[in-house]
């Protein structure tokens, strides 16, 4: 069915939520009326109910109401007072949500706010949603977590007055916001100029040999030390974590001179080291032969004692002998010392007569050859004049044979006493 069903007297339209009763019967003309229809269960009517609102708005701000009904005389027709604050106080409600709104603020789990009140330090905030009151608080940011560097390229004197060009960088973070945000007025400046005042003092102490070759990482640490005592000092809220020494360098004029020193230092060390092989190696040899030595004269040492104990007492053995038979004793050294003399020596016996040819018997080659020959030979080798002597001797010692034989032994046992 139609929304605007044709038929009826009246001309009325009916839609779906209106009864029959919506309009009035007195026609078309009672529309601001009350609109109570016996059968009206439908929603309100929107340009109904923003008019009403406008009416209501237009009554707190002192403004004409709307009509109601037909005539000039209905109710509700007349002036209300006018109330000349209520869209100022209106207006600062609404600004006052907007500046409440506007003090929100998130900070991040790295950062730290520096809250200032009117230019003054109010407090330092951790990371969360936070609110300060928009237009008297200054929160300013800072990143707590994130390191940051600076480097530095410098010429200057060292201590034996030469000039060398140090490259030296710094990483840092910020340790103390609130110093890093109100002691000074640039950090990373002063930074730099602490960087650079503490480097120039480390290497004008320093020889120029020392800070090219191997006294590089003493200047860092150095340099650290000092710089952090700078930033501690100015009251940055700055934390040192590396400075890094990137490269050192003489001046161009005479950095071939230089590479030649290097290089006869990296030959020094390479000839220290083989030496010091060398010494490794032949060191320990020294060391055994030494210990040998040493052990062969302790050995010498311990024989040479005991020996020299054995004859001792073997001395005291044949002294007690001795007391008790000395001719017996004496006989027998007589002995043993001839045996142990004439073993050693080698002896040659000669028969000398004044009618027969001289014999001549080396003992020491009877066992090893004829004695025929040995005897000749030997008595070839001897000298003519010694020959002579010799049968001289015989010839006067053969009138009394009997007697210088035993004169002969007689001599023999006094030398043996």
């Amino acid at each position: 069915m139609a929304w605007n069903e044709p038929g009826g007297g009246n001309g009325n339209q009916h839609d779906p939520w209106s009864g029959g009763g919506r309009r009035g019967g007195n026609g078309g003309g009672n529309r601001g009326g009350d609109n109570r229809g016996g059968d009206n269960q439908g929603p309100p009517d929107l340009d109904e109910a923003l008019k009403k609102f406008q009416d209501k708005l237009n009554g707190m701000l002192g403004g004409r109401g709307g009509k109601r009904g037909g005539g000039s005389g209905g109710k509700g027709g007349g002036n209300r007072p006018r109330n000349t604050f209520a869209l100022p106080g209106l207006l600062i409600v609404i600004g006052l949500a907007v500046w409440a709104a506007s003090g929100f603020y998130l900070v991040d789990q790295s950062e730290r706010g520096v809250v200032l009140r009117f230019g003054k330090f109010q407090e330092v905030v951790t990371p969360g949603l936070q609110w300060n009151p928009p237009l008297i608080d200054d929160v300013r940011m800072v990143n707590v977590t994130r390191v940051r560097s600076v480097s530095q390229t410098q010429s200057m004197l060292t201590q034996d007055e030469n000039i060398v060009s140090v490259e030296m960088s710094a990483q840092y973070q910020v340790a103390d916001p609130r110093d890093y945000v109100l002691n000074v007025r640039d950090p990373e400046l002063s930074l730099e100029n602490a960087l650079d005042s503490a480097l120039r003092h480390v290497v004008g102490g320093t020889d120029m040999i020392d800070i090219l070759t191997s006294g590089r990482e003493i200047l860092g640490s150095a340099v650290a030390s000092r710089l952090q005592t700078y930033l501690d000092n100015y009251g940055t809220g700055i934390r040192l974590v590396t400075l890094n020494v990137e490269s050192t360098s003489p001046p161009d004029a005479v950095q071939d001179a230089f590479d030649d020193v290097i290089r006869a230092r990296e030959d020094r060390q390479r000839t220290i080291n083989q030496a010091m092989a060398y010494a490794n190696a032949i060191i320990p040899e020294a060391q055994g032969q030494a210990q040998r030595i040493v052990e062969q004269g302790q050995g010498y040492r311990e024989s040479v004692v005991a020996e020299a104990r054995g004859q001792a007492n073997r001395f005291t053995a044949l002294l007690t002998q001795y007391r008790d038979a000395p001719e017996v004793m004496r006989e027998r050294l007589y002995l043993d010392t001839i045996s142990e003399v004439l073993g050693q020596t080698s002896k040659v016996l000669v028969d000398v007569d004044q009618n027969s040819p001289l014999m001549v018997l080396p003992m020491d080659r009877l066992g090893r050859g004829g004695s025929s020959q040995s005897s000749s030979e030997s008595a070839s080798s001897l000298d003519p004049q010694v020959l002579e002597r010799l049968r001289a001797e015989s010839g006067s010692s053969s009138a009394n044979s009997s007697s210088s034989r035993s004169g002969r032994d007689s001599g023999i046992q006094r030398e043996g006493r």
